[in-house]
């Protein structure tokens, strides 16, 4: 489970929005290193390429204001997936559920830390020549100036699906025309494509598994991603396979010219089949952390407790076992994680003590029992936030999809905890609400027997990370919230196969998908990808914007997005642990329709931005804060 490892003297500050005149705040190393002295070798630009990086870690481990900076968390919460859940004072991530805000600034830290990777990698870009490279070292320098564009391309694209039309910052010298908002639809996406190919011919295919890189294969894949988004949402392009598509005309840079077309896009994904550099890993339950060979141990010992969901597994398919769990062989990008948090380090927009866990397990981790993670009530599964929990809706459509089909789904139980019927004593707590009795498991921390203290006593809430080879002591010095080192999968093989399902028709990719999973295999409808995505990406951060795409902008109540939201109204759910009156879940201000209409599915921009744009930056529609329908109220 090799990891990457960032280096903390690499990590630059990058800026943020300060005045209208002085849009990004500059690096503050200016003093001793400018852009004509540094980098001056190969070294540098690989500390610059680190830090463009290092955001990932940033979003991927920290939290302001109660919610999790996961932009793909963020995504997950908006759907019909998740709920809000969480506590009673966790108003921040209700908000976002019922697409209303708690304050004009709930939404800022992502913006701010998005445009800080944009600005990062801009540097990169702009400076990576002032190594005066050999020729022996051109392929390092296209790989690191490859990774840069698609590191620019990869932030300006979660940037423009969270906030719609935004300036577009393409360079660290920032003129009065990039200070002003622009079309997502022909200005943004036409340069995040471009990024993206840039990065694709830049960038070679050389992978280690797990080494935290994007390599050619993944820009293809992103090149995918992100014309698919463009195609259906702002196109009208809903089912690909057989609409038309419009081709996209690239800007002129280094690695981009002429235009991509569908046709293109298709391409690039058969390029990464066709090079078998990736497959799927055999069973499912490999690529989370609950399988792993521990734990699966402990399932065959015949002692205390035995996890029986994962005691059929082959024990070489194992998380933590070659080719499984963290690199492993379906895993093409990720953020990667690290035993290197500490309280030391300052939280800000640019870095977060718990940078380097995957945090996002503790806020998804059950929040039950009141006694702080007992582990003869929840085994193996540890206590924590309880934020985010699956919807009903997921579960009881999953259920119908199976009752209709005569099978069983592995990914059902392998993707969600069913709390009362799979846990040995799940008790609902006084201070939680919106729950549906389900949890995540792909994420959810995992403990063991084995973690004990030097008296043989359970250490609660101790993550099976403590236990692992070459661990000694954890970073934080808090293991609930510390030691968390799972990656989190931002594109793995199997999207490969379905968006080549889902462009062409050709139903052999989706059937490769749905064979590992045992269920049966079907011929190709937009249905039936509709529903493989779901489920097999459940809570990876791909469904509300997968909602989006098959529902185009200003779209009608009768469109994929609205009605699956609506379909959340009424169900059944349990707050402040009174499992025997169970509440109908309504919308907090109106509907979930309306209020997708209202926004398109976009978060309001910060309005400590728009002040300090002075009028360049405007804010999206369905966010004016003197509409009630737009603010938080207190449903429990």
């Amino acid at each position: 489970m090799k990891k990457y490892i960032l280096s903390a003297a690499a990590v630059l500050s990058a800026g943020l929005f300060t005045s209208c005149n002085d849009m990004l705040d500059t690096d503050p190393r200016v003093t001793e290193m400018t852009q004509a002295t540094f980098p001056g070798k190969p070294a540098d630009v690989e500390a610059l390429n680190a830090a463009t990086y290092s955001i990932l870690n940033v979003l991927g481990g920290s939290d302001n204001g109660g919610l999790q900076n996961n932009p793909n968390y963020w995504w997950e919460v908006m759907s019909d997936n998740c709920y809000g859940s969480g506590g009673l004072q966790d108003k921040e991530v209700k908000a976002l559920h019922y697409l209303v805000e708690s304050g004009v600034d709930q939404y800022q830290n992502l913006f701010v830390t998005l445009y800080g990777g944009i600005a990062r990698a801009n540097n990169q870009i702009e400076t990576i020549d002032n190594v005066p490279w050999t020729d022996a070292e051109k392929k390092q320098r296209d790989q690191l100036l490859g990774e840069g564009y698609f590191m620019r391309g990869l932030y300006t694209f979660w940037l423009t699906q969270l906030y719609g039309d935004v300036p577009l910052i393409t360079s660290t010298t920032i003129t009065a025309e990039m200070e002003e908002q622009v079309s997502a639809e022909d200005v943004i996406y036409p340069q995040i494509l471009s990024d993206f190919v840039s990065g694709k011919n830049l960038m070679g295919t050389d992978k280690g598994f797990g080494d935290g890189h994007a390599n050619k294969y993944v820009a293809e894949a992103y090149i995918a991603r992100a014309y698919m988004f463009w195609a259906g949402f702002y196109k009208g392009v809903g089912e690909l396979a057989s609409g038309s598509a419009p081709a996209v005309t690239l800007v002129e840079q280094e690695g981009c010219s002429g235009s991509i077309s569908q046709a293109d896009v298709v391409a690039g994904l058969k390029d990464i089949v066709g090079s078998g550099a990736y497959k799927l890993c055999e069973d499912f339950r490999s690529l989370w952390q609950y399988s792993n060979s521990l734990l699966w141990d402990e399932a065959h010992d015949g002692e205390k407790h035995a996890y029986d969901f994962i005691k059929d597994m082959k024990r070489e398919n194992c998380f933590d076992q070659p080719g499984m769990g963290n690199g492993n062989t379906e895993e093409l990008f990720q953020i990667q994680f690290m035993n290197a948090s500490s309280w030391n380090i300052p939280n800000g927009y640019y870095s977060n003590n718990r940078q380097y866990s995957n945090y996002l397990s503790c806020f998804w981790a059950l929040r039950c029992n009141g006694d702080n993670g007992d582990v003869n009530h929840t085994y193996p599964f540890n206590e924590g936030w309880g934020q985010g929990t699956p919807s009903c809706n997921i579960w009881d459509d999953w259920t119908a999809a199976e009752n209709a089909g005569g099978y069983k789904d592995i990914r059902k139980l392998g993707s969600m905890i069913d709390c009362v019927n799979e846990l040995e004593d799940y008790t609902f707590v006084k201070d939680d609400c919106e729950e549906s009795g389900y949890s995540v498991k792909k994420y959810a921390p995992v403990t063991l027997d084995a973690c004990v203290d030097d008296k043989g006593n359970h250490k609660k809430n101790d993550t099976w990370w403590t236990k692992a080879p070459g661990f000694t002591t954890g970073s934080l010095g808090n293991s609930q919230q510390g030691d968390h080192f799972e990656d989190f999968y931002l594109m793995r093989y199997a999207d490969v196969l379905l968006m080549l399902t889902e462009l062409t028709g050709d139903a052999q990719y989706m059937n490769q998908v749905q064979k590992r999973a045992g269920v049966p295999e079907t011929a190709y409808s937009l249905k039936a990808v509709q529903n493989e995505r779901r489920w097999e990406f459940a809570f990876e951060g791909l469904r509300f914007n997968d909602m989006r795409r098959w529902s185009g902008k200003d779209c009608k109540n009768s469109d994929y997005a609205p009605k699956a939201l609506e379909a959340q109204s009424g169900k059944m759910v349990v707050c402040l642990g009174d499992k025997a009156n169970k509440r109908a879940l309504k919308h907090m201000t109106c509907s979930w329709t309306e209020r997708y209409k209202a926004t398109n599915g976009f978060l309001s921009k910060p309005q400590a931005q728009i002040t300090l744009m002075n009028g360049k930056l405007e804010q999206n529609p369905g966010w004016d804060a003197a509409d009630p329908k737009t603010q938080y109220v207190t449903l429990y």
